[in-house]
Protein backbone atom coordinates (compact mmCIF):
# COMPACT_ATOMS: atom_id res chain seq x y z
CA UNK A 1 0.00 0.00 0.00
CA UNK A 2 1.36 3.44 -0.89
CA UNK A 3 1.72 6.65 1.09
CA UNK A 4 2.34 4.90 4.40
CA UNK A 5 3.47 7.02 7.35
CA UNK A 6 5.29 5.30 10.17
CA UNK A 7 4.99 6.88 13.60
CA UNK A 8 8.28 8.65 14.42
CA UNK A 9 10.14 8.04 17.63
CA UNK A 10 10.50 11.76 18.35
CA UNK A 11 7.27 13.23 19.75
CA UNK A 12 5.47 16.00 17.90
CA UNK A 13 3.78 18.03 20.65
CA UNK A 14 1.87 20.48 18.43
CA UNK A 15 -1.49 19.37 17.02
CA UNK A 16 -1.53 19.20 13.23
CA UNK A 17 -4.15 21.31 11.50
CA UNK A 18 -3.80 18.93 8.56
CA UNK A 19 -5.77 16.43 10.66
CA UNK A 20 -8.87 18.62 10.48
CA UNK A 21 -11.66 17.64 8.06
CA UNK A 22 -10.02 14.34 7.23
CA UNK A 23 -10.04 10.66 8.04
CA UNK A 24 -6.87 8.74 8.88
CA UNK A 25 -6.68 4.96 8.56
CA UNK A 26 -4.18 2.96 10.60
CA UNK A 27 -3.24 -0.67 10.96
CA UNK A 28 -1.59 -2.81 13.64
CA UNK A 29 1.30 -4.66 12.00
CA UNK A 30 1.21 -7.83 14.09
CA UNK A 31 -2.47 -8.16 14.90
CA UNK A 32 -5.64 -8.27 12.75
CA UNK A 33 -6.82 -4.92 14.09
CA UNK A 34 -7.38 -1.71 12.16
CA UNK A 35 -8.59 1.72 13.09
CA UNK A 36 -9.81 5.08 11.84
CA UNK A 37 -9.65 8.59 13.29
CA UNK A 38 -11.84 11.39 11.94
CA UNK A 39 -12.10 15.11 12.66
CA UNK A 40 -14.71 17.48 11.24
CA UNK A 41 -13.99 21.18 11.56
CA UNK A 42 -15.02 23.43 8.63
CA UNK A 43 -17.30 20.66 7.38
CA UNK A 44 -19.05 20.60 10.76
CA UNK A 45 -19.51 24.38 10.75
CA UNK A 46 -20.90 24.22 7.20
CA UNK A 47 -23.36 21.55 8.28
CA UNK A 48 -24.57 23.75 11.15
CA UNK A 49 -24.53 27.02 9.21
CA UNK A 50 -28.30 27.29 8.84
CA UNK A 51 -29.27 25.45 12.03
CA UNK A 52 -29.58 26.45 15.68
CA UNK A 53 -29.73 23.23 17.69
CA UNK A 54 -29.82 23.01 21.50
CA UNK A 55 -26.31 22.04 22.63
CA UNK A 56 -27.22 18.48 23.68
CA UNK A 57 -28.92 17.74 20.35
CA UNK A 58 -26.10 19.43 18.42
CA UNK A 59 -23.45 17.34 20.17
CA UNK A 60 -25.37 14.11 19.66
CA UNK A 61 -25.80 14.95 15.99
CA UNK A 62 -22.06 15.63 15.73
CA UNK A 63 -21.27 12.25 17.23
CA UNK A 64 -23.59 10.63 14.69
CA UNK A 65 -21.88 12.42 11.80
CA UNK A 66 -18.43 11.33 13.01
CA UNK A 67 -19.71 7.78 13.46
CA UNK A 68 -21.19 7.71 9.95
CA UNK A 69 -17.80 8.61 8.48
CA UNK A 70 -15.98 6.00 10.56
CA UNK A 71 -18.43 3.26 9.58
CA UNK A 72 -18.52 4.23 5.89
CA UNK A 73 -14.73 4.05 5.79
CA UNK A 74 -14.82 0.38 6.84
CA UNK A 75 -16.84 -0.58 3.76
CA UNK A 76 -16.21 -0.97 0.04
CA UNK A 77 -19.30 0.44 -1.63
CA UNK A 78 -20.55 3.17 -3.94
CA UNK A 79 -23.45 4.91 -2.31
CA UNK A 80 -24.50 6.20 1.09
CA UNK A 81 -24.34 4.98 4.68
CA UNK A 82 -27.06 6.37 6.95
CA UNK A 83 -27.43 6.40 10.72
CA UNK A 84 -31.01 7.08 11.78
CA UNK A 85 -32.36 7.42 15.31
CA UNK A 86 -36.12 7.37 15.84
CA UNK A 87 -37.88 7.54 19.15
CA UNK A 88 -40.64 9.09 21.24
CA UNK A 89 -38.48 11.54 23.15
CA UNK A 90 -37.73 15.25 22.58
CA UNK A 91 -35.38 14.38 19.71
CA UNK A 92 -37.72 12.11 17.79
CA UNK A 93 -35.63 11.85 14.61
CA UNK A 94 -31.97 12.21 13.74
CA UNK A 95 -30.33 11.31 10.43
CA UNK A 96 -26.61 11.41 9.57
CA UNK A 97 -25.37 10.33 6.15
CA UNK A 98 -21.92 9.75 4.66
CA UNK A 99 -21.15 8.90 1.03
CA UNK A 100 -18.44 6.54 -0.17
CA UNK A 101 -16.42 9.70 -1.00
CA UNK A 102 -16.80 10.87 2.66
CA UNK A 103 -19.28 13.66 1.94
CA UNK A 104 -21.55 14.22 4.95
CA UNK A 105 -24.90 15.78 5.73
CA UNK A 106 -27.20 15.49 8.75
CA UNK A 107 -30.38 16.79 10.36
CA UNK A 108 -32.22 16.41 13.67
CA UNK A 109 -35.87 17.04 14.47
CA UNK A 110 -36.89 17.84 18.02
CA UNK A 111 -39.36 19.60 20.25
CA UNK A 112 -38.60 22.03 23.03
CA UNK A 113 -38.20 20.24 26.35
CA UNK A 114 -35.85 19.66 29.25
CA UNK A 115 -33.05 17.66 27.65
CA UNK A 116 -31.12 14.97 29.47
CA UNK A 117 -27.55 14.13 28.54
CA UNK A 118 -28.15 10.41 28.00
CA UNK A 119 -29.47 9.18 24.69
CA UNK A 120 -32.32 7.19 26.24
CA UNK A 121 -34.01 10.26 27.72
CA UNK A 122 -33.23 12.37 24.66
CA UNK A 123 -34.73 10.00 22.09
CA UNK A 124 -37.06 7.94 24.23
CA UNK A 125 -37.73 4.31 23.57
CA UNK A 126 -36.59 4.13 20.00
CA UNK A 127 -34.25 2.44 17.60
CA UNK A 128 -30.98 2.95 15.77
CA UNK A 129 -30.99 1.97 12.10
CA UNK A 130 -27.82 1.57 10.03
CA UNK A 131 -28.52 1.55 6.29
CA UNK A 132 -26.10 1.07 3.40
CA UNK A 133 -27.44 1.55 -0.13
CA UNK A 134 -25.86 2.11 -3.51
CA UNK A 135 -26.51 5.11 -5.73
CA UNK A 136 -29.32 3.61 -7.80
CA UNK A 137 -30.95 2.02 -4.70
CA UNK A 138 -30.78 -1.43 -6.31
CA UNK A 139 -28.88 -2.87 -3.34
CA UNK A 140 -29.64 -2.14 0.29
CA UNK A 141 -28.51 -3.46 3.67
CA UNK A 142 -30.21 -2.44 6.90
CA UNK A 143 -29.64 -3.32 10.54
CA UNK A 144 -31.78 -2.16 13.47
CA UNK A 145 -31.08 -2.24 17.22
CA UNK A 146 -32.90 -0.67 20.18
CA UNK A 147 -31.53 2.54 21.66
CA UNK A 148 -29.79 1.00 24.63
CA UNK A 149 -27.02 2.85 26.43
CA UNK A 150 -26.28 6.40 27.51
CA UNK A 151 -24.30 7.43 24.43
CA UNK A 152 -24.42 6.74 20.73
CA UNK A 153 -21.17 4.79 20.99
CA UNK A 154 -22.92 2.38 23.40
CA UNK A 155 -25.73 1.80 20.89
CA UNK A 156 -23.25 1.19 18.09
CA UNK A 157 -21.32 -1.26 20.24
CA UNK A 158 -24.57 -3.14 20.80
CA UNK A 159 -25.25 -2.99 17.06
CA UNK A 160 -21.97 -4.69 16.21
CA UNK A 161 -22.35 -7.27 18.97
CA UNK A 162 -25.81 -8.33 17.78
CA UNK A 163 -25.42 -8.03 14.00
CA UNK A 164 -22.72 -10.70 13.57
CA UNK A 165 -20.36 -8.16 12.04
CA UNK A 166 -16.71 -7.59 12.86
CA UNK A 167 -16.18 -6.64 16.53
CA UNK A 168 -15.95 -2.83 16.57
CA UNK A 169 -15.61 -0.06 19.17
CA UNK A 170 -16.10 3.67 18.74
CA UNK A 171 -15.21 6.70 20.83
CA UNK A 172 -17.00 9.92 19.84
CA UNK A 173 -17.01 13.56 20.87
CA UNK A 174 -18.65 16.69 19.47
CA UNK A 175 -19.31 20.28 20.53
CA UNK A 176 -19.77 23.64 18.82
CA UNK A 177 -16.17 23.59 17.54
CA UNK A 178 -16.06 20.21 15.84
CA UNK A 179 -16.83 16.50 15.83
CA UNK A 180 -14.26 13.73 16.22
CA UNK A 181 -14.19 9.96 16.49
CA UNK A 182 -11.94 6.94 16.90
CA UNK A 183 -12.82 3.47 15.62
CA UNK A 184 -11.09 0.17 16.38
CA UNK A 185 -12.11 -2.97 14.52
CA UNK A 186 -10.97 -6.56 14.85
CA UNK A 187 -10.55 -8.27 11.50
CA UNK A 188 -10.61 -12.00 10.81
CA UNK A 189 -7.75 -13.75 12.59
CA UNK A 190 -6.18 -15.03 9.37
CA UNK A 191 -5.84 -11.52 7.92
CA UNK A 192 -2.60 -11.02 9.83
CA UNK A 193 -0.96 -14.05 8.26
CA UNK A 194 -0.25 -12.40 4.91
CA UNK A 195 1.40 -9.45 6.64
CA UNK A 196 3.34 -11.71 9.02
CA UNK A 197 4.55 -14.10 6.31
CA UNK A 198 8.31 -14.43 6.47
CA UNK A 199 8.42 -12.68 9.83
CA UNK A 200 9.83 -14.18 12.99
CA UNK A 201 6.81 -12.81 14.84
CA UNK A 202 4.18 -15.50 15.28
CA UNK A 203 0.68 -14.72 16.48
CA UNK A 204 -1.79 -17.22 17.89
CA UNK A 205 -5.46 -16.84 18.75
CA UNK A 206 -4.79 -16.19 22.43
CA UNK A 207 -2.37 -13.37 21.55
CA UNK A 208 -4.94 -11.80 19.25
CA UNK A 209 -7.65 -12.04 21.92
CA UNK A 210 -5.34 -10.38 24.44
CA UNK A 211 -4.36 -7.65 21.98
CA UNK A 212 -7.98 -6.86 21.11
CA UNK A 213 -8.90 -6.66 24.79
CA UNK A 214 -5.86 -4.47 25.51
CA UNK A 215 -6.42 -1.93 22.71
CA UNK A 216 -10.05 -1.47 23.81
CA UNK A 217 -8.91 -0.72 27.36
CA UNK A 218 -6.40 1.76 25.99
CA UNK A 219 -9.13 3.37 23.88
CA UNK A 220 -11.21 3.82 27.01
CA UNK A 221 -8.42 5.98 28.49
CA UNK A 222 -8.69 8.55 25.68
CA UNK A 223 -10.24 11.74 27.02
CA UNK A 224 -12.73 13.69 24.86
CA UNK A 225 -10.50 16.78 24.84
CA UNK A 226 -7.56 14.66 23.68
CA UNK A 227 -9.60 13.19 20.85
CA UNK A 228 -10.61 16.68 19.79
CA UNK A 229 -7.30 18.55 20.13
CA UNK A 230 -4.38 16.13 19.68
CA UNK A 231 -2.95 15.33 16.28
CA UNK A 232 -3.70 11.85 15.02
CA UNK A 233 -0.03 10.88 15.35
CA UNK A 234 -0.05 11.93 18.98
CA UNK A 235 -3.33 10.13 19.66
CA UNK A 236 -1.82 6.89 18.36
CA UNK A 237 1.42 7.50 20.24
CA UNK A 238 -0.54 8.30 23.39
CA UNK A 239 -2.57 5.07 23.16
CA UNK A 240 -0.41 2.50 21.37
CA UNK A 241 3.20 3.50 22.03
CA UNK A 242 4.25 -0.15 22.45
CA UNK A 243 2.66 -1.34 19.19
CA UNK A 244 3.91 -1.23 15.63
CA UNK A 245 1.24 0.89 13.93
CA UNK A 246 1.10 2.07 10.33
CA UNK A 247 -0.62 5.39 9.71
CA UNK A 248 -1.84 6.02 6.17
CA UNK A 249 -2.29 9.25 4.26
CA UNK A 250 -5.51 11.11 5.16
CA UNK A 251 -8.69 11.24 3.07
CA UNK A 252 -10.69 14.51 3.02
CA UNK A 253 -14.10 14.78 4.69
CA UNK A 254 -16.49 17.49 3.51
CA UNK A 255 -20.07 18.73 3.79
CA UNK A 256 -22.16 17.85 0.75
CA UNK A 257 -25.90 18.17 0.29
CA UNK A 258 -27.41 16.25 -2.60
CA UNK A 259 -30.51 18.38 -3.00
CA UNK A 260 -31.22 19.85 -6.45
CA UNK A 261 -34.03 21.50 -8.38
CA UNK A 262 -34.40 18.31 -10.41
CA UNK A 263 -35.04 16.27 -7.25
CA UNK A 264 -37.58 18.82 -6.04
CA UNK A 265 -39.35 18.71 -9.41
CA UNK A 266 -39.62 14.96 -9.08
CA UNK A 267 -41.09 15.28 -5.59
CA UNK A 268 -43.72 17.80 -6.70
CA UNK A 269 -44.71 15.63 -9.64
CA UNK A 270 -45.11 12.73 -7.23
CA UNK A 271 -47.48 14.82 -5.09
CA UNK A 272 -49.69 15.41 -8.13
CA UNK A 273 -51.14 18.51 -9.82
CA UNK A 274 -54.16 18.87 -7.53
CA UNK A 275 -52.19 19.25 -4.30
CA UNK A 276 -49.45 21.41 -5.82
CA UNK A 277 -51.96 23.76 -7.45
CA UNK A 278 -53.88 24.07 -4.19
CA UNK A 279 -50.71 25.33 -2.47
CA UNK A 280 -50.10 27.69 -5.39
CA UNK A 281 -53.64 29.09 -5.10
CA UNK A 282 -53.27 29.59 -1.35
CA UNK A 283 -49.78 31.10 -1.20
CA UNK A 284 -49.16 32.43 -4.71
CA UNK A 285 -46.09 30.18 -5.07
CA UNK A 286 -44.78 26.78 -4.00
CA UNK A 287 -41.59 26.69 -1.94
CA UNK A 288 -39.62 23.59 -1.02
CA UNK A 289 -36.81 23.91 1.50
CA UNK A 290 -34.09 21.30 2.01
CA UNK A 291 -33.90 19.94 5.54
CA UNK A 292 -30.13 19.44 5.32
CA UNK A 293 -28.81 22.73 3.87
CA UNK A 294 -31.90 24.97 4.20
CA UNK A 295 -31.76 25.93 0.52
CA UNK A 296 -35.15 27.07 -0.83
CA UNK A 297 -36.57 26.14 -4.23
CA UNK A 298 -39.45 28.38 -5.38
CA UNK A 299 -41.95 27.69 -8.14
CA UNK A 300 -44.42 30.25 -9.54
CA UNK A 301 -47.55 29.58 -11.58
CA UNK A 302 -45.61 29.26 -14.84
CA UNK A 303 -43.20 26.78 -13.26
CA UNK A 304 -46.06 24.69 -11.87
CA UNK A 305 -47.79 24.47 -15.26
CA UNK A 306 -44.53 23.36 -16.84
CA UNK A 307 -44.14 20.67 -14.18
CA UNK A 308 -47.28 18.90 -15.28
CA UNK A 309 -47.14 19.63 -19.00
CA UNK A 310 -45.74 16.17 -19.60
CA UNK A 311 -45.61 12.91 -17.63
CA UNK A 312 -42.22 12.22 -16.09
CA UNK A 313 -41.21 9.42 -13.72
CA UNK A 314 -40.91 11.03 -10.27
CA UNK A 315 -37.76 11.03 -8.18
CA UNK A 316 -38.57 11.59 -4.52
CA UNK A 317 -36.02 12.64 -1.92
CA UNK A 318 -37.14 12.52 1.70
CA UNK A 319 -34.70 15.30 2.60
CA UNK A 320 -36.89 17.96 0.94
CA UNK A 321 -40.17 19.19 2.30
CA UNK A 322 -42.98 21.28 0.83
CA UNK A 323 -44.11 24.61 2.25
Amino acid sequence: MSNIIRLPVTPTPQPSMHDRDCLHRFLFEHYPIRGHIVHLDASWRALLEHREYPSVIRDTLGEAVAASVLLAATLKFEGTLSLQLKGQGPMHLMLAQCSDALGVRAVARYKEAEYGRDLASLSGEGSLTVTVENEDLSQRYQGIVPLNGERLSDCLRNYFETSEQLPTRLWLHADENGASGLLLQRLSDDSVQSRAAGSLHEVNRADIDDAWHRVQLLGDTLKPEELQTLSDRNILRRLFAEDDVRLFEPAPVFFRCRCSRERVVGMLRALGPEEVRSVLAEQGHVEVRCDFCNRAYRFDSVDVEQLFSQAVTPTVDASERRH
